[in-house]
Formats: structure tokens, C-alpha cells, sequence
């Protein structure tokens, strides 16, 4: 083969990869705003359509999201988004509960850097804005956004990529109750009042108040599934 041949071989492997990627990252979007609720049901070819790409990137994206758990792959038969059940959100907040408390814990012993305060700060601002406009979905979205950064802040790498991986659950849950739930108030509260620990290097208090949202959240969770008559998302 002449280097003609293998430099096209490699852009094309190259733009497969990246399609494969836009259309994982979609679909998981998707997924975990609820835009593709639980039971959702799509043949590839829908699937591309959705996306303006070929079956080829779609089947591979699904193919990983089948590894991840989010949807289920059936020949012949497309995809189906997957349920979340209460027995598995009790397990994903226990788990984040332990994980974040690791976290404030590496960051209240080191001490917050004042770009890390100022960032925190300004995500507490825009949750509180977001929730006098009522504005729900924003809110979830700064929320999301406080709890990934603070994690990240801890600097420790395999706690980042852990704590990534079963959040996405707990934002899909999350998204998915979103208007069934009381106005989130007391969760911006315990956030500033989390920052105000790390700040002031009170490690033991910032574990408690971490662990202690964490759990109350999932408890808010499950008993708005449970009062609904629902077992699973």
C-alpha cells in the first residue's frame, strides 16, 4: 500500500472516530436529560436519522452506551433505554456520598486556592438565580455543574473518573423528577454552606455536610418514586 493510500486509510478512521464520538456524546445527552426517557425504543436507522449521520457511528455509539448500562441492544430490534431502579439510585447516592466526602475532605485539609473559592462562589450566584426565575432546568444544570467541579478539585484522578462515572446516573434520575420536586431551596443552602467549611479548612464539617446532601437528596428521591407508585425510572 503507498502512503497515499495508508495517510487516506487513517483520515477516514479518524473521521469514523469522530463521528462515533458526536453521535455517543448525543445520544448520552439525550439519555441523561430524559430527552430519551426510560423505555424509549428506536431502530438504528432512527437513531441516525435523529443524528444526520450513517447507521455505522450510531451502531458503535450504542454498542458503548450497551457496555455503560444506559440502553440495551437487540439485533434486529434497535435499542431500549434502560430503567434506573430505586435499589440502584439507594446505591449510587450511598456511593457519592462516600466519594464527594473523600473529596472536600483532600480539599479542606489542602485549602481552597482563591480561584477555586471564586468559581464556587460564582455557582452558588448563578443556582440562586436560577431558582428566583424558577428556571428548574438551569438550576439542575448549576447543580451539576457545583458537585462535578467540586470533585475535580480534589485533584485525585481516579476519584474523578469514579465519582464520573456513576453521577451520570444520579443527574438522570435527577432530571427525570425535576418538576415532581419541591422548590430546591435547602440544597443551595447546604452548598453554601459546604463552601464555607472548605473555606475556613473545616474538614470534618465539610465531610459531614457532603455526606449529609448527598443522602438527604437520594432520601427526596426515592420517596417521590415511592409516593408515585413507581419502582424504577
Amino acid at each position: 500500500m503507498n502512503t497515499a493510500a495508508i495517510t487516506a486509510d487513517a483520515m477516514n478512521g479518524g473521521v469514523r472516530r469522530s463521528q462515533t464520538r458526536r453521535a455517543y456524546d448525543e445520544l448520552k445527552r439525550r439519555i441523561l436529560d430524559n430527552e430519551l426517557p426510560p423505555g424509549t425504543q428506536a431502530l438504528e436507522q432512527q437513531a441516525a436519522e435523529w443524528l444526520g449521520m450513517s447507521r455505522t457511528p450510531v451502531r458503535e455509539a450504542l454498542i458503548r452506551l450497551a457496555q455503560e448500562g444506559m440502553v440495551e441492544v437487540r439485533p434486529r430490534h434497535g435499542m431500549r433505554v434502560l430503567p434506573i431502579a430505586i435499589a440502584d439510585l439507594r446505591d449510587i447516592y450511598d456511593l457519592l456520598a462516600g466519594l464527594e466526602a473523600t473529596a472536600a475532605d483532600i480539599i479542606a485539609r489542602r485549602g481552597l486556592q482563591p480561584a477555586e473559592t471564586a468559581e464556587l462562589d460564582g455557582l452558588l450566584a448563578e443556582t440562586t438565580a436560577a431558582l428566583a426565575r424558577d428556571d428548574l432546568a438551569l438550576w439542575a444544570e448549576g447543580d451539576a455543574r457545583f458537585h462535578r467541579r467540586l470533585v475535580e478539585m480534589s485533584c485525585n484522578q481516579r476519584l474523578i473518573l469514579m465519582v464520573e462515572t456513576i453521577r451520570e446516573q444520579s443527574h438522570r434520575a435527577r432530571m427525570a423528577t425535576l418538576r415532581l420536586r419541591p422548590k430546591p431551596v435547602a440544597s443551595n443552602e447546604e452548598h453554601a454552606a459546604l463552601v464555607a467549611a472548605l473555606r475556613r479548612r473545616d474538614a470534618e464539617a465539610a465531610v459531614k455536610l457532603i455526606r449529609a446532601h448527598r443522602l438527604r437528596s437520594a432520601r427526596l428521591l426515592i420517596d417521590l418514586l415511592e409516593h408515585h407508585g413507581l419502582d424504577q425510572l
